[in-house]
């Protein structure tokens, strides 16, 4: 089990807060444990016939003061708690994203977003009710005991009754040591199950659409609802269990005052006690029974958020599969030279390899096309160029430094990456091309736009550049997302810009206006284009056609259908649909 120690750093370092703030909560407990000794005197002072408007007005007054210090303190003490707990709160939410965006893919395609989303959400939820809550009713609980125990001992109340009322109490370590192990175990399988849930309904959220065109939502529903029923038998348990232990401590606590009022009562009726001991005796032990059904709640919560916190650091322990080595150099501004040499990788537990064997050149400036079937290889080259996935040690060099020994942020940002499904997020079409700059003009953005071919399109929407997407950029079609992507990679205009099957959902004529724009802004650049229609890199200097992880094809596109190869099957199979499509129409 991993030490709490993402809590043990935010404790340590607001150490002092906690302090004052504990310190404020202590002072205002030993003050309302005078509560029952000031009401004990009254009581005797009464029982003797000494009552007077002086005495009365004395005791209205000390404990009229006893409740305005209780109540300031306890606040003050009570709201610094809070306030921290809340503050740990969006601090760790903070550390958990900025360690998402450092972990590679591959924990991604392990890992759903729902279950993200439960480690901010839900855990981070629970320990943050943890600290506030457990070191609020501790503090009020334990320093009240203490008081009230310090109190019964300086009083005139005989020691044997004092201990006799206590014996109930000391079966409490057994309970806590009994039930806290079981209630954490089973807190740990409803976050479990909690995460599940998540994870499905975001999964269902996201594909809502395709439910809806093949009228599966019983189904859906049926699958949603086997999630939810794990969660509700899971928390049947823990509350099964919980509400055991928080009954046993309160209930030990009363056997304690049963024991008072039928031994002191007796002592009381023989002579023994007074009156106002007996008063006070019961105000006391009356006062330990909410401290330990805080004590109660305290454990039961602490045990809970123990399993939200192992799960919090064992998510902030996982290091990424890509990382830079010490001493890692920045990639040289401009560098756009790309030297592949006996390059073979398989995904981590794939049993075959996805690439072989592959030795690549492109020259600054150059424009490289890159075609083959589906599986072939083309898009695991390009993410080895970016070091989505780590490439074995000196394959792949850029500008004359192997990749793996630049900053990965150096790396990325001289690379324009355009995927076919360019994600849009929930913002502007504006902010969605200038993702890589947001504060560049509107003018360059609007450039860009007309580069992708999509700035008459945006233009027909009421508000233009600003009109805000929908989920994923749902507002678009599948073409206009495309080219908006596309727009994007335009305007970060890098170094190295990298198409991989980016103008697939666009038609011919658009595309060959795409590739025109293409071919003008990126001259003298180095540009990558994958492609599955030949059309889109039949201009490229030079075209690698790739199977099966290796390139089985090189060279210019007239070259290439010379060659008589697979290359020129795929010309032909494609300049035949074309022709039929044409006939078609």
């Amino acid at each position: 089990m991993q030490s709490p120690r993402l809590l043990l750093g935010y404790l340590k370092a607001n150490w002092y807060i906690y302090a004052c703030a504990i310190l404020a909560i202590t002072v205002a407990n030993v003050v309302q444990s005078l509560y029952p000794r000031v009401l004990g005197d009254f009581t005797d002072t009464l029982q003797a016939g000494g009552i007077t408007r002086s005495a009365i007005i004395d005791s209205s007054r000390k404990l009229f003061l006893i409740g305005i210090t209780f109540g300031v303190l306890a606040g003050i003490g009570q709201y610094v708690v809070m306030r921290l707990g809340r503050r740990f709160e969006f601090v760790t939410r903070q550390k958990l994203f900025a360690h998402f965006t450092r972990l590679s893919e591959n924990y991604y395609s392990k890992n759903g977003v729902g279950k993200m989303l439960s480690y901010v959400m839900n855990d981070v939820t629970s320990v943050r009710e943890s600290i506030s809550m457990g070191i609020n009713q501790t503090t009020n609980a334990v320093i009240l005991i203490i008081s009230v125990m310090v109190m019964m001992s300086l009083s005139s109340i005989p020691v044997y009754l004092i201990l006799v009322c206590m014996i109930p109490l000391l079966a409490i370590p057994f309970v806590v040591v009994l039930f806290g192990p079981m209630i954490r175990n089973r807190s740990m399988k409803v976050q479990e199950s909690l995460a599940k849930m998540t994870e499905t309904a975001e999964e269902q959220f996201g594909g809502i659409r395709v439910t809806k065109k093949f009228a599966v939502e019983p189904i859906m529903r049926g699958r949603f609802g086997q999630t939810v029923d794990r969660i509700a038998d899971n928390q049947l348990r823990l509350v099964r269990m919980s509400s055991i232990f928080q009954a046993l401590l309160p209930f030990l606590g009363g056997l304690s005052l049963i024991i008072a009022i039928a031994f002191g009562g007796y002592l009381t009726i023989q002579g023994s006690i007074t009156i106002g001991h007996f008063v006070a005796l019961t105000l006391y032990l009356r006062m330990i029974v909410n401290p330990l059904q805080q004590i109660g709640n305290v454990i039961n919560t602490m045990q809970r958020s123990r399993a939200s916190l192992v799960r919090l650091n064992n998510m902030l322990s996982v290091q990424p599969d890509i990382r830079e080595i010490d001493g890692a150099k920045p990639l040289a501004s401009g560098a756009s030279d790309i030297h592949i040499r006996q390059l073979s990788f398989a995904y981590p537990g794939a049993d075959q390899q996805a690439l072989r064997n592959i030795d690549l050149t492109v020259a600054s400036g150059k424009t490289l096309g890159i075609i083959g079937k589906t599986g072939s290889g083309k898009t695991t080259l390009v993410k080895l160029l970016l070091r989505v996935y780590e490439p074995p040690e000196g394959t792949i060099r850029i500008g004359g430094d192997d990749v793996r020994s630049t900053t990965l942020a150096s790396l990325r940002s001289q690379i324009g990456y355009v995927p076919q499904d360019g994600f849009l997020f929930s913002t502007t079409i504006r902010d969605n091309i200038a993702f890589s700059n947001r504060g560049i003009s509107v003018e360059k953005v609007e450039h860009a736009a007309k580069q992708a071919q999509i700035y008459t399109n945006i233009m027909e929407f009421p508000e233009g550049f600003e009109t805000k997407l929908g989920e994923r950029g749902i507002t678009l079609s599948g073409g206009q997302r495309q080219r908006t992507s596309l727009a994007r990679g335009f305007l970060k205009d890098a170094p190295i810009l990298v198409l991989d099957d980016s103008v697939s959902a666009v038609d011919a004529v658009t595309e060959t206006d795409i590739i025109d724009n293409l071919r003008t802004s990126r001259r003298n650049k180095t540009t990558i284009i994958i492609a599955h229609r030949i059309s889109a890199i039949k201009h490229a200097d030079e075209i690698v056609v790739m199977d099966k992880g290796t390139i089985v094809q090189r060279g210019t596109h007239d070259q290439l259908l010379a060659q008589k190869g697979l290359y020129a099957s795929l010309y032909a199979i494609q300049e035949e649909g074309t022709r039929n499509a044409e006939g078609k129409a």
